[in-house]
Parts: structure tokens; sequence; C-alpha cells
């Protein structure tokens, strides 16, 4: 992709997600991923209701009048997106390339942070990490990480995401909202390493994927390319026993992520490349609050 039409796709990227982190997911963001600590504001004449164990006995005892400590939300977060960077997420045979949708997704939640005074960093991965970005605030530095998603070429092109959730749980100490946008598509089990990411952080998990990718549609004899591994292979779709067995191999890995997230305690979201990705988002939103 040369530089004016990469500007043109990370300003058009820019104009809709941040349109849309504004009028449409700001205060369902704010509500869902507020943050958790508390820090010291002031204290105050104790008025009726408060709780007493909030009490601050040291000035109550100077003014012989209760007074209380008042504290005030911490509000910044670290928000991390890990993205999946595979070759599986170049395949698009309805809507959009799964790696254009990843890319607007991950533009959305990154304006979301940012207009929620949060830092936010990124991830990228395949069978190993490709670039880390650190948690940074500021327009400038979305910018930078629209135009990798848009532009970043991996080393690799396989799938191991038990391999970015160690990495990024030894990388990340303070404590950081996180999603794992991925297709899921990976042969190897990741639940020690979610589960042991999940003690730590908050994860949820967005699936992204091609309908195409559920099933074989009949067209005969046709050459398919495996985008991870590069092999290549005759499959002739007119056979019912082999749609059936693709049906199943599908749905079986389905059942497998969803089993994984919820035994991990990860709130998901699936959504296909041919729908809006808006009502998933905030569907993901609501589960949080």
């Amino acid at each position: 992709m040369d530089a004016n039409e990469l500007l043109k796709k990370v300003r058009k990227i820019e104009i809709k997600t941040r349109g849309l982190s504004q009028n449409i997911f700001a205060g369902e963001y704010h509500s869902a991923f507020k943050g958790r600590g508390m820090t010291f504001s002031e204290v105050r004449e104790y008025q009726y209701g408060d709780d007493i164990r909030d009490i601050d006995w040291n000035v109550t005892a100077r003014h012989n009048h209760p007074y209380i400590k008042v504290y005030e939300e911490e509000r910044e977060l670290t928000v991390m997106l890990l993205v999946d960077v595979s070759g599986s997420r170049l395949f698009g045979a309805v809507g959009e390339q799964k790696r254009e949708m990843i890319a607007e997704i991950a533009a959305t939640l990154a304006f979301s942070a940012i207009q929620n005074n949060d830092k936010i960093g990124v991830i990228f991965f395949s069978d190993k990490v490709e670039k880390f970005i650190p948690p940074k605030k500021g327009r400038k530095h979305i910018l930078f990480i629209i135009r990798e998603l848009l532009d970043f070429t991996p080393e690799s092109r396989g799938t191991d995401i038990g391999a970015v959730l160690r990495y990024f749980t030894d990388a990340l100490k303070k404590r950081c909202t996180t999603f794992l946008i991925s297709d899921f598509i990976d042969s190897q089990d990741y639940y020690k390493a979610l589960s042991i990411a999940t003690n730590k952080h908050d994860v949820f998990g967005i699936q992204v994927y091609d309908k195409r990718d559920t099933q074989l549609v009949d067209i005969g004899l046709m050459r398919v390319c495996d985008l991870e591994t590069g092999g290549m292979r005759w499959v002739d779709t007119s056979s019912r026993k082999v749609r059936d067995a693709y049906s199943k191999w599908w749905y079986g890995r389905q059942q497998h992520m969803t089993d994984t997230l919820k035994r991990c305690r990860v709130k998901s979201c699936s959504v296909a490349t041919d729908e809006d990705y808006v009502a998933a988002l905030m569907g993901l939103f609501k589960k949080r609050i």
C-alpha cells in the first residue's frame, strides 16, 4: 500500500470510528469500563446516611464534630488491544476482509479509550508476538496505531493465542482492560494462558469471522489455500460428506472457543464481516455493566 493510499484509509477510518466513539459508545464505554480504584480527595462534615466506616477520627477529634473522608474514583485505565495479524485475517469472501473490520473495531475502541482519558496500547500477534506498542494517550498515538493496523506486515502467518497471552501477562504489571480481537482460528489450546491472564486483567474477547469460514459451498472441485500454512489442496465441495465434515469441524471449534472463554469468565461477542459491528460492541459493553 503506497503512502497516499494508506493516508486516505487512515483518515477514512479515523472519521468513521471517532464519530462512533463520540456519538454512540461514549456513555456505554464510560459506564462499562470506569476506573475501579478510589483515591482520597478531602474531608467534610458527617451527614445523615454517610457510612460511619468513612469517619476520619483524627479530624473528628480536633473539631469535636464528626467528619468523613471523601474519595474519588480513579478514572484513568490502561486499555490493551491484542490484535490477531495471522494469515487467516486476509480472508474475506463475504463483505470486507477480516483485517479491515479488525482495524475498525480496534480504532473505535482506541478512540473510546482516549475520550475516557485512558491510555491505549497494542500487541500484534501471529504464532508469536509481532509488535508491542506501549500504552500512551493522544490522537497522534491513535493514528500511529491505525496505520499499523492497516499496513503492518507480520513475519509469521500462524496463530498462537496462548503465546500472546503469556507475553501480555508478563509484560503488563498494572491491571488492564484488555480486548482480544481475533478470528480464534487456533489449533492449540490456550485455556491455561487465558485463565492466568484473567486472574490479573479484565479480558474481553471479540471474534471477527467471515460467513464463508462456517461452511463449504457446493461449487464442485476447487483448489484451496491455507492462509496460515501456505498449503494447497484440492477439495470436492460437491461431496455432502466433505461439506458436512467441514461444518462439523467449524461448529466444534466454535464450541471449544465458547467453552474456553466461559470457563475463564471472559465476556465476548462474535461479528461477521458483512455485519455491523456496532451492535456487537454495544452488547459487549452492556454485559460489562
